[in-house]
Formats: structure tokens, C-alpha cells, sequence
């Protein structure tokens, strides 16, 4: 047996090759079956705590890959084995790009799900942090993957000065390709620190309006009244004239009716005061003035002003409907008629009117 063992394949006797496949297979057996019992105790656990932190901890362990824990076996399994420089310099580098590819994954796993889990429970009570988290994600995602790139390099034997050095020269040329990226990434951070808007604020942009539902380090998403979302680049917001409906506490109404050319002037001068009646009994409205206003064409025009004690739409829309409820019924109680346009005309003709035109007159009634 033992001679069996000792048989040389590849420079290497078979024993070390049984070695090297036994690490390999003790890599993958490890991963497949210590996997699930460290995640099944972690969870466990985690169902008897209040924090996310040993959440998060479950969602990094269940981003263990496979192929990778096999890769990273690579690293003993050359140990028991004598082969060539050039090779296993390429062997061990390949297990170290696995492991830091790895720990990677690890890392950006728990971040992942600690920055979504504090997002989504900051959104309802704290929209501020909700909107600083959600630039945060990727900040830390970069600043992760860019550090364990730098670490893998230095590793692998590269003068990470060097490149670091090498980099400022190039990262201009980027930065010129990049232009319109890197201009919504700084907008981002623009409305992450400038805070003109959060998530859950109505607001208008141009002729679009809606609820911020999301703001991304691109594009800002707006759920819009019709249930639709449109897609704005951030730059755009940053340079649009933005209406925030969040921050207003009292809604001012200006509306206008017209009455007919008729209407007797002491019952034009009850009007106002019929007007300031009706929004007084409004819980939510508070009267400011109601006037007769100027001649129109067809009518003699009133603007009523008065403010919403509330920012709430509906509740404006309920107001404003109670408050035309009332004036018709008062209008017909006062005996005003409310107008609409019309226009007279008036022909005159010197001479006889033609036979046709006649005969329309006396038919006329």
C-alpha cells in the first residue's frame, strides 16, 4: 500500500496528490455542511434579540459560495505539493483573489441588509435618514470593494503606491468619460446634504407632481398621482424649480364666481358678507376677505380669499366643495343668479329688410 502511495505522478508522489484532493474536498464538505447549522444557530438567536445586527450577520454567512470555498482549498492543498514557481505562484494567487473575493461578499452582504433594514424602518418616523442611507449603501459599497481591491493587490505583490500614483493621471481621463454620471452621483449628494426634499414629500416638478418614493445616486423616483412613476435625473432636480407641499402648513384659496348684470345693488352688497358666513362654518378654513371684485363681460365678478388651516388636499377639496354647496343655496335664498357668458348682438339697417329676413321676423315669436 504504502509503495502504492509512493507511486511519483507529475513530480509529486501520489500520496501528496491524495493530500492536495483532500483538502479540496474538505473545503467543499466544510462549506456545505457547516453552512446551514451556522446559519439555522445564528437565526436561532437572532429570533430572541430586538437588533439587526445578527440578522445581518445570517444574510453574510448565507453569502458563502461554493466555488469559492473550493478555490480557496487551492491554498493547503499546494502546500503539500512541489510544483513549479511560475505555477504555484498562480495556484496561491488564485486562492488569495477567492478568499478576499470572499471576505468581500461577506462584508457587502451585512452591509446590504443592516443600511435596508435601518432604511425601511427610518422612512415612516425619520425620512431624513432614510434619504442620507440610501446614498450611504453605495459610498460603502464602493469604499468596501475599492479597499479589498487595494488589499488583494498588495497581496498579489503589487506596489499599490505605484498604482495609486498612476491612477491620478488616469482618473481624470475618467472622470472627462464619466462627466454626466459623476454630475447625478455629486447631485445626489447635493440633496442627500442640502435636504430640498425627502422621501414621502409631494412635490412638483415642472408640469410633473407626485411623492418621492425613492432617491438614488442617477435618478430620483416620483410616484405621481396617477400612480405612474416618472424617472427624473438628479441633476435635473437640482437645477428645476421644485415645489415641497411637506413643509406647507396653511393653504391659501383664491377663487372668483360671477353673478348676473341684474342682481340689485343691495343684494350685491350682501354678498361678501354671505360669502364670509359660509367659510366661517368651515372646521378647516379660515376666512381673510371676500370683495366685489370688477365689471366682466357677461358678469360682475367676486373673489373670495380665505386659508386652509391644513395642508391635506383632501380636506381643501372638501372645504372648497361645502363652501360652493353653501353659496348656491344662500344665492337662491338672497335672489342672485349666478351668470355665465352671453353675448347680445344688436343689428341695425337703414333701409327695408330683405324679403327673406322679413318673413323670419313675422315668423318669429
Amino acid at each position: 500500500m504504502s509503495a502504492w502511495l509512493s507511486l511519483p505522478f507529475l513530480n509529486n508522489p501520489l500520496q501528496s496528490w491524495l493530500l492536495a484532493l483532500g483538502w479540496l474536498l474538505l473545503a467543499v464538505v466544510l462549506v456545505s455542511v457547516a453552512k446551514p447549522i451556522l446559519v439555522s444557530w445564528i437565526t436561532a438567536l437572532a429570533s430572541h434579540t430586538r437588533n439587526h445586527w445578527d440578522d445581518a450577520l445570517v444574510n453574510a454567512v448565507q453569502g458563502t459560495r461554493l466555488p469559492l470555498a473550493a478555490l480557496i482549498g487551492l491554498y493547503p492543498a499546494v502546500q503539500s505539493l512541489s510544483l513549479p514557481e511560475a505555477v504555484s505562484k498562480w495556484v496561491l494567487g488564485l486562492a488569495a483573489v477567492a478568499l478576499f473575493l470572499q471576505i468581500g461578499l461577506w462584508m457587502s452582504r451585512f452591509l446590504d441588509f443592516w443600511i435596508r433594514v435601518s432604511r425601511e424602518r427610518a422612512i415612516s418616523h425619520d425620512p431624513e435618514t432614510a434619504t442620507g442611507l440610501a446614498a450611504m449603501s453605495f459610498i460603502a459599497r464602493l469604499l468596501l470593494w475599492s479597499l479589498v481591491f487595494l488589499l488583494l493587490l498588495n497581496n498579489l505583490g503589487f506596489n499599490v503606491t505605484t498604482l495609486l500614483a498612476g491612477l491620478g493621471v488616469g482618473g481624470i481621463a475618467v472622470g472627462l468619460a464619466l462627466q454626466n454620471i459623476l454630475g447625478d452621483l455629486f447631485s445626489s449628494l447635493s440633496i442627500v446634504l442640502d435636504k430640498p426634499f425627502q422621501i414621502g414629500h409631494f412635490v412638483v416638478v415642472d408640469n410633473f407632481s407626485g411623492t418621492v418614493e425613492n432617491i438614488g445616486l442617477k435618478t430620483t423616483r416620483i410616484r405621481s398621482i396617477s400612480g405612474e412613476i416618472v424617472v427624473f435625473s438628479n441633476t435635473d432636480l437640482t437645477k428645476a424649480r421644485l415645489r415641497n407641499y411637506k413643509f406647507m402648513q396653511e393653504r391659501r384659496i383664491v377663487f372668483a364666481f360671477g353673478v348676473t348684470y341684474d342682481t340689485s345693488a343691495e343684494t350685491l352688497e350682501q354678498i361678501p358678507a354671505v360669502v364670509k358666513t359660509i367659510v366661517e362654518q368651515q372646521p378647516n378654513a379660515r376666512f381673510d376677505r371676500a370683495h366685489f371684485k370688477d365689471f366682466g363681460d357677461s358678469r360682475l365678478n367676486f373673489e373670495v380669499v380665505y386659508w386652509m388651516k391644513t395642508s391635506d388636499y383632501t380636506a381643501y377639496m372638501d372645504t372648497q366643495q361645502a363652501i360652493n354647496l353653501g353659496l348656491v343655496r344662500e344665492c337662491e335664498r338672497i335672489g342672485a343668479e349666478f351668470a355665465f357668458p352671453t353675448r347680445t348682438v344688436q343689428l341695425q339697417w337703414s333701409g327695408a329688410l330683405p324679403v327673406a329676413l322679413q318673413e323670419r321676423v313675422a315668423a318669429a315669436p
